[in-house]
């Protein structure tokens, strides 16, 4: 009788041993708000990429994992509080996430105190892996800095002027600034900064103050804009006709709704984080493939980052052999791994994510409902100085 006993009791310290082996990831994002495009997108990129680097199995050396999504409704203190809440009473491995930078800066201190992984992704600001960072955050998206470089390369020349339109928060602010940084490697200066509150919808007065600015300069003349969701000012702007003053927009890539607003302006350059057709590996193949299987559509750009988060996240643990976050800070720090991107390499230094970037120039193609970004050429790791801004 007492072996019996005995048995049952260790059978039931085994059954709840396997259950605390459970690898739980919280992933706190904007699912609803105004970003609630880019959320959907990033989840179901996230979850893609967790399938693919388990081949399907969503376990990791055996270990089940365990999704539990919060929603910060693109409000910071909800970012801070879900975070909190996720580390302390749902005890997840790591969380992922948010959309927005606003958000992100809100977050950071928690992993912090918390002692545990943050994935950022998407958010972009700079000030997330460098002035706010600390040692728990792992960035997978792109930051401003990689924006800008890349767009910086694509519209270098000789004689350029520029003047740059930006929403009034952290992802505008600090976009423009890295964007002026890296415009100055290139020996071209701003000759004009505007910024406006994000939930603008009259654009005149600041598109006026762009047009005095630029409209007796010489040389070839760019606008340069960064907007995040819905407003986007380039059709209001375009609507003065900065054409009568030599002007032309240029700007960084955008998810696949925004660009059916671009097919007006064919010709624009700049540099872009991803678009489905321009990376040429097996993953990305994967992705495309599988996106249209399952949702009909091609995969947008907020995918194929949620998506390397996930097969990030996989192989981190992977690597270090438990989710441990000392081990997992060890195993992440200079780690590469394969996304639809090509490679990437976590930084030891700041813990971003160095990936390639894409100059584009948008086409109108038949058949095709958004203007496409087509490939001038591939910006490598080693082309583009990314600067550390974290020391």
């Amino acid at each position: 009788m007492k072996r019996t006993l005995l048995a049952g009791m260790v059978s039931a310290l085994a059954l709840a041993s396997a259950a605390a082996a459970d690898i739980k990831i919280a992933h706190i994002y904007g699912k609803t708000g105004p970003f609630e495009a880019y959320a959907k997108q990033s989840h179901d990129g996230l979850m893609l990429g967790l399938e693919y680097a388990t081949g399907g199995t969503m376990e990791i050396n055996g270990e089940p994992i365990v999704m539990i999504e919060k929603d910060t409704q693109l409000k910071p203190e909800n970012g801070k509080a879900l975070l909190e809440e996720a580390y302390g009473d749902d005890e997840v491995d790591l969380a992922i996430g948010p959309v927005s930078s606003g958000v992100a800066l809100a977050m950071l201190p928690v992993a912090e105190e918390y002692e545990k992984i943050l994935i950022v992704e998407p958010a972009v600001a700079d000030s997330i892996t460098g002035s706010n960072w600390n040692r728990y955050i792992f960035r997978t998206s792109r930051n401003s800095s990689q924006d800008a470089v890349s767009s910086a390369i694509a519209l270098a020349g000789d004689n350029v002027k520029i003047a740059t339109l930006a929403q009034d928060y952290a992802f505008g602010r600090d976009g423009i600034a890295a964007f002026r940084e890296a415009l100055a490697t290139q020996g071209i200066e701003i000759v004009h900064e505007e910024y406006a509150p994000t939930d603008t919808t009259d654009f005149t007065a600041a598109g006026e103050r762009i047009f005095n600015a630029m409209k007796d300069l010489d040389g070839p003349k760019k606008l340069f804009v960064i907007w995040a969701g819905g407003g986007n000012p380039l059709g209001k702007i375009h609507a003065m006709d900065p054409g009568r003053f030599g002007i032309e927009f240029a700007g960084v890539g955008n998810i696949l709704a925004a660009l059916k607003g671009f097919k007006d302006y064919e010709g624009m350059e700049g540099g872009t984080y991803y678009y489905y057709e321009l990376p040429d590996n097996d993953v990305n193949d994967w992705l495309v493939k599988t996106h249209f299987e399952r949702f009909d559509s091609p995969p947008d750009f907020f995918t194929a980052g949620g998506m390397a988060a996930g097969i990030a996240a996989v192989e981190a643990i992977r690597k270090a052999g438990s989710t441990d976050t000392e081990a997992l800070i060890t195993a992440m720090e200079g780690m590469e791994w394969e996304t639809p991107k090509g490679t990437m390499r976590f930084r030891a230094e700041d813990h971003q994510a160095l990936q390639t970037m894409y100059h584009f120039k948008l086409t109108v193609q038949d058949g095709v409902e958004w203007a496409v970004p087509e490939l001038v050429r591939e910006l490598s790791i080693d082309e583009m100085p990314i600067p550390i801004r974290n020391q």
